[in-house]
């Protein structure tokens, strides 16, 4: 697609940016590369993450066998054995989680920082704003995963309670230096959550814009509602995402817009469904509604249960209407 696609001859405070996010292509230059390559080693691990989520199966069956013969010594051991491994998966998982928060976080300081004005670093910087976009559509598809997995709650919830009993009776003690009381404690406020790596970003950008007080929130609110409104304008122009090399870059650009939606929404005051918000909702959410029910039903879930002011009075009701 070329590295950055100009489209729009408006000015940018008329409709929108005048530019495009090259997904798919977008190279570090020389003022990017320190940043890049920090976020790189993170996000080269997060296929490997997700692959291990894909294939968690679960020790439901050998958790139910013990709960039922209490004093079956071989089934306990049987139901801790099978336990004890998917507790290091899942503790890997919510380490991974705290490096996503700081890959974030590094990136919201460089695409925010003055002189330049957010829409200028995107515009300029599309190797981080292509990273940005990526830790969202990994956020979004580990969300999706977790929550269509019980097992992992049920599992984790099985470690604890034998842990906290002192069930087991020499059985792998490893694993409790592995995972002690104080760790146990952490993973499990993440994995309460229904999408915690989204609770994960949100929180990691409301922590930047309160530790960075003499950054002017705005800078970080219009990073997020430009990406919002360049994935629209990308996904509603046929024109532009004909463009794209592979189809999965238009599911790609849909994860990216509900991530930044829902970022902007819990970090700025009046949210993002406001009428000031200076993301076109309606816009956003049609565009998710002319595709495929199939890949976006999740995309609309989000909006409608993890974002922070739908429900508020001041949210127009054709938007209510539009996500019932």
């Amino acid at each position: 697609m070329g590295n950055l696609l100009k489209v729009l001859t408006c000015t940018e405070l008329e409709q929108g940016p005048n530019f495009f996010l090259d997904f798919e292509n977008a190279q570090p230059t020389a003022g990017e590369r320190e940043v890049w390559n920090q976020v790189n080693s993170v996000l080269q691990e997060s296929e490997s993450i997700l692959g291990g989520l894909q294939s968690y199966k679960g020790a439901g069956q050998e958790i139910r066998d013990a709960i039922q013969n209490p004093s079956d010594h071989s089934l306990q051991e049987k139901a801790w054995n099978s336990v004890c491994p998917l507790v290091i998966k899942l503790k890997r998982f919510y380490s991974f989680s705290l490096k996503l928060e700081k890959a974030l976080q590094s990136l919201l300081e460089s695409l925010t920082c003055p002189p330049l004005t957010p829409t200028q670093h995107l515009e300029r910087e599309q190797a981080l704003a292509k990273q940005f976009a990526e830790i969202l559509h990994f956020t979004l598809r580990f969300d999706e995963l977790k929550m269509r997995n019980p097992a992992i709650q049920n599992d984790f919830s099985y470690y604890r309670r034998t842990i906290s009993r002192n069930q087991i009776n020499n059985m792998n003690l490893d694993i409790e230096n592995e995972v002690n009381n104080e760790m146990a404690n952490r993973m499990s406020l993440f994995y309460a959550e229904a999408t915690p790596m989204l609770k994960t970003l949100s929180n990691a950008t409301t922590s930047f814009v309160t530790e960075n007080k003499t950054l002017p929130l705005e800078n970080t609110t219009d990073c997020l509602s430009t990406m919002a409104s360049v994935c629209k304008v990308m996904l509603e122009t046929p024109e532009y995402s004909s463009r794209f090399s592979s189809e999965d870059t238009l599911l790609f650009c849909m994860r990216v817009m509900v991530g930044v939606i829902i970022l902007y929404d819990h970090v700025h005051p009046n949210g993002a469904f406001n009428k000031s918000s200076k993301i076109d909702m309606k816009g956003c959410i049609k565009v998710l509604k002319d595709q495929p029910a199939d890949n976006v039903e999740g995309l609309l879930n989000a909006l409608k249960f993890t974002t922070k002011h739908l429900n508020d009075e001041t949210t127009p009701k054709n938007i209510r209407t539009m996500l019932q």
